[in-house]
């Protein structure tokens, strides 16, 4: 990608219902943004990395990584039913009326600490002229022409996908959004809006592709992270 202005996005809301304070829960001794300030800090300047969120003590966390968090996040777009699209279009929006315009925004979720900046550079390689969204993918494990079902109103389960396979690694590849990165074509975003634009894939192994929900994947991304130090320090 020749050079283009991007803008780090990470979204950190307060509210969190499976695991309270979620996002500044310590992982690996690291409050679990500071995973992802750590790769952002890697890639860019911190004057295009923002924190959006309505936290202030997400945002003290932040600002400890030499981060300076902007503004706020309203509490209209800070609730369950705000998208991340208006996430998204209100940080762009904040730094367009201060005269800053970006060409795309990356966004880093703080619930994938294992993504690492080499993901995200690779990622950001993949920009074409026409590019309009980069998602981060694994293989899913769930494959649905093998083992995902509808059940209809007779009760009767039918398969998702269609088609004859007696064996899972017969079936055709399928992909999970694993949450990771999310590389937006600015202009293509306010033009079309996220649910229109067309989407790529970054394929990431699923040893990094944690994505935390509730305390199980805080152990397993701590056993993944010790394992993965264990393994570059041998």
């Amino acid at each position: 990608m020749s050079e283009k202005k991007i803008l780090y996005l990470i979204p950190a809301r307060g509210g969190s219902k499976g695991v309270p304070k979620k996002n500044i829960k310590e992982l690996a001794g690291v409050p679990l943004i500071g995973h992802s300030i750590k790769v952002a800090l890697g890639l860019s300047d911190p004057k295009d990395i923002c924190v959006s969120t309505d936290s202030d003590e997400i945002a003290e966390v932040a600002e400890t990584f030499g981060l300076k968090v902007p503004f706020r996040r309203p509490e209209a777009i800070s609730n369950d039913s705000a998208s991340n699209e208006d996430v998204i279009l209100h940080a762009l929006d904040f730094y367009k009326e201060r005269g800053v315009d970006y060409d795309y925004v990356v966004v880093l979720q703080p619930t994938s600490p294992l993504r690492k900046e080499s993901h995200v550079q690779e990622a950001i390689d993949l920009v074409q002229d026409n590019t309009e969204l980069i998602v981060s993918v694994k293989e899913t494990d769930s494959n649905p022409y093998y083992v995902l079902f509808e059940e209809g109103e007779d009760g009767v389960l039918d398969k998702v996908k269609k088609g004859v396979f007696t064996r899972r690694q017969d079936c055709p590849t399928v992909y999970e959004l694993n949450g990771a990165i999310y590389v937006i074509h600015v202009e293509s975003l306010r033009r079309k809006g996220y649910q229109n634009l067309k989407m790529t894939k970054y394929l990431m192994e699923k040893d990094y592709s944690v994505d935390i929900d509730n305390l199980i994947d805080f152990a397993l991304a701590e056993l993944l992270l010790n394992h993965q130090e264990d393994t570059q320090n041998s």
